[in-house]
């Protein structure tokens, strides 16, 4: 057969007929709860392009590899690499991941359209995480926005400068719900709690993939890690997960409905293995729940290496016996295990693998491939002066620092320290990561520029009213650090700690920039403890003794338990890993022009002997002591039940009264209930702010217990001072049920009381019922 180029095939299947039959595995996947829109045409030329090919190179479409040469160099000659070369030649390869810049894109592009037989085109893929190049805070950082629409706006751009750069596919959003700070992955999501983050979810769904997927900005999103990776025992990573169904169906499941309900077009599975079985290989959350219960049509990849890692999990004997479960389970990529390629022709051939089972994970990746547009024009993303003024420009910045002002939480402000004066004041900073440009970039940032962040000190000096001296202290770790290697901190080195305490004697306020380097939290980074790292905590403590004016600034990627410095410490800032734009979000919160208005998206505990720490728990049969010697009820002997700093929680410079909650019957039937509810808020301070309000309920009896309270709405509210609002929420349907252990939805009538507050500790209560 001659030779056919993409451009070529997009022109000819457009011809070939619409009335093209599903095979009896696509029927199988396609039956769903859920509606699903495919365009007819691009279905009829996905069909007509599988007849064309051969089932060898249908499986390589199934087949990701890393960037593995030096693309504008000579082609590898032996090797590894010769070989893989040799499959994307043949048109066995039909995914490629870390290649990225428009130079290098084109020309593994090139090879793909203008080497193979039918010139099928390469989906680029990448780890655009929270930011291309032009850094946004992380994940969880902007999760404590709670502002859909800047969380929006920053996929949007980290979409724009990542097409810009060639690639055409992000590994994201992490979607997974964490209730364990130890787990060092909390800073890739939104949190422990299912609401906000399946409207987070969307918000990064419809950034990345934009209203149309065929334009030149947009990029494909991918859902990850489906499913139940957030739930690792011991909060380290790649553990075992073992969860209920009653957790698995409306804490874990959720944000990854709203996912595919919002389009998004891949997801990935997970490392970790549910009730015994590799996610990986696992049918019952890939094949069955996943594309045929929901009816998702895009397709799943595999996490890096994970089919292989079946072996080590004890499930799978060999590779090929891999390669079989995963693909039988319904996982449609294989990322660099390279069983796929090796394994499937064979598998197919012995009658192992039905290849309906090929012609469906090749269907779903050549459906993404035409929905990019890539047949229409394989190198729509390869446009070096597009590259030259998208990234990096003036633009997003401003975008980024938008996103990192509103990231920010104020924990604590006695006396109103915060915010500072802008002249007369004698200020000291102390902390290796105050003058730190690197880590503000946080974990995940893989294509961002080393050392480009603004640190806090740069921040600090656009604000010339006052005297600032800087002294570091003491270092947070030893040594460079990067993505692929172990942090190492700083346990005993305070050579730093006599300059630190001498200039803070000097100087009226003292700054301290604690926490976290960017690479100590992200894959891989758990950690069993989560107090300040090294000799940072003693640091405070000897700075404390001299001059007690603390502004404590926190950089981080998780929940800290900093119990000392909420007992002791006047003014308690966290500012996470803000990205790029940090020092200068940091200063305009610090100085008053940003009023802060963060809510935190986990709790933070008290100590880390209370992980997993989470707002909406089970009442259990003992929930509360009858008097304060009574020992049998759910508790510890040595610490309190309740976290330090509560999910929702957030003050501001100003502050916010709510009067009683009202609620309002519209519908008491629970078969189609309409509850409203509403509350009045006030400005009572002297500053414009913005208050974050947050409804829960609580289902009192149900044939499923449920937790003490459930968020099930939030609103921003912007107040001048003095000035009133009422806020009004309506509940219906979607916000009073729940799943059962089979994943069906219900309501059932019963008592509910609903809070409303600005934390999930709100003790502002009403109550109705439904019948």
């Amino acid at each position: 057969m001659k030779k056919l180029n993409a451009l070529f095939i997009g022109v000819v299947l457009g011809l070939l007929t619409l009335n093209c039959t599903s095979s009896s595995t696509e029927k199988e996947v396609q039956k769903s709860t859920f509606t699903t829109e495919q365009n007819p045409v691009i279905e009829a030329k996905v069909d007509s392009l599988l007849a064309l090919m051969t089932l060898e190179e249908k499986i390589g479409q199934m087949n990701q590899y890393n960037g593995f040469w030096n693309v504008t160099g000579p082609s590898p000659k032996e090797g590894d690499a010769a070989k893989k070369f040799e499959h994307l030649r043949k048109g066995w390869v039909g995914s490629m991941l870390n290649v990225r810049g428009v130079k290098d894109v084109r020309a593994v592009q090139k090879i793909a359209v203008e080497e193979t037989r039918l010139g099928i085109p390469l989906i680029i893929g990448f780890d655009v995480i929270h930011g291309y190049e032009t850094m946004s805070p992380i994940p969880l950082a902007e999760s404590a926005s709670w502002d859909l629409e800047a969380i929006k706006n920053s996929a949007r751009i980290a979409a724009k400068e990542a097409a810009a750069a060639g690639i055409n596919w992000t590994f994201a959003p992490m979607v997974d719900i964490s209730r364990d700070a130890r787990w060092g992955r909390v800073m890739e999501g939104a949190g422990e709690d299912p609401f906000l983050g399946s409207k987070i979810a969307v918000a990064r769904v419809n950034g990345f993939q934009g209203d149309d997927l065929s334009k030149y900005n947009t990029i494909a999103a991918c859902a990850k890690h489906f499913a139940g990776y957030g739930f690792a025992e011991s909060g380290r990573d790649y553990n075992t997960v073992d969860v209920g169904t009653s957790t698995l169906h409306n804490i874990i499941f959720p944000p990854f409905i709203a996912a595919k309900n919002a389009g998004v077009r891949t997801f990935m599975n997970a490392f970790n293995e549910l009730n015994g079985i590799p996610a990986t290989t696992h049918r019952e959350l890939q094949r069955d729940i996943l594309k045929q219960d929901w009816g998702f049509d895009g397709f799943i990849v595999s996490d890096w290496g994970s089919i292989k890692e079946t072996i080590n999990h004890g499930l799978s004997k060999d590779g090929k016996t891999a390669a079989e479960l995963a693909i039988n389970a319904g996982s449609d990529m294989d990322m660099e295990s390279y069983l796929y390629v090796a394994h499937l022709a064979e598998l197919v051939k012995e009658g192992k693998v039905k290849e309906a089972y090929i012609d469906d994970a090749a269907r779903r990746i050549l459906r993404v491939k035409f929905e990019l547009g890539l047949f229409e024009d394989p190198y729509k993303y390869c446009n070096e002066a597009r590259e030259k003024e998208v990234i990096g420009s003036k633009e997003n910045h401003e975008v980024v620092l938008d996103i990192a002002k509103k990231s920010i939480v104020l924990l604590k402000n006695e006396n109103n320290l915060l915010p500072l004066p802008k002249q007369g004041k004698k200020i000291a900073v102390i902390g290796a990561l105050a003058a730190d440009k690197n880590s503000p970039l946080g974990s995940w940032r893989i294509a961002a520029k080393d050392n480009t962040a603004i640190s806090v000190l740069e921040g600090l000096e656009n604000y010339k009213g006052n005297t600032v001296t800087y002294a570091k202290g003491a270092d947070v770790s030893l040594g460079a650090t990067t993505f692929v290697n172990e942090v190492k901190i700083n346990k005993d080195d305070t050579s730093g700690f006599a300059e630190a305490i001498s200039v803070a004697k000097k100087n009226d306020v003292v700054i301290m920039v604690l926490g976290e380097v960017g690479f100590q939290s992200g894959e891989a980074r758990s950690r069993a403890n989560l107090g300040l790292p090294g000799v940072q905590q003693q640091l405070l403590e000897e700075v404390y003794k001299v001059n007690k004016n603390i502004v404590l600034v926190l950089n981080n990627g998780r929940p800290l338990t900093i119990t000392w410095a909420d007992e002791h410490i006047p003014a308690i800032v966290e500012a996470w890993h803000l990205g790029s734009q940090s020092g200068n979000a940091i200063a305009q919160v610090l100085y008053g022009d940003y009023n802060p208005s963060g809510k935190l998206p986990m709790s933070f505990p008290r100590s880390v002997g209370q992980s997993p720490l989470y707002y909406n728990y089970k009442n259990t049969g003992r929930p509360s002591s009858d008097g304060p010697d009574i020992v049998f009820w759910s508790h510890y002997s040595d610490e309190k039940n309740t976290p330090l700093y509560a999910f929702g929680y957030g003050l501001s410079y100003t502050t916010f009264q709510y009067d009683d909650v009202n609620v309002k019957m519209i519908s008491a039937n629970a078969k189609e209930p309409i509850v409203e509810v509403s509350v009045n808020l006030t400005n009572t301070g002297t500053m414009a702010g913005k208050e974050v309000v947050q409804l829960y309920i609580r289902d009192h009896f149900a044939s499923i217990t449920r937790p003490v309270k459930e968020l099930k709405g939030f609103e921003m509210v912007s107040l001048a001072p003095g000035e009133q609002k009422t806020i009004r929420f309506k509940l219906t349907t979607e916000q009073l049920g729940f799943y059962d252990n089979t994943g069906n939805y219900m309501i059932e009538p019963g008592m509910f009381s609903v809070f409303v507050g600005g934390s999930s500790d709100t003790t502002k209560e009403a109550n109705f019922e439904l019948n």
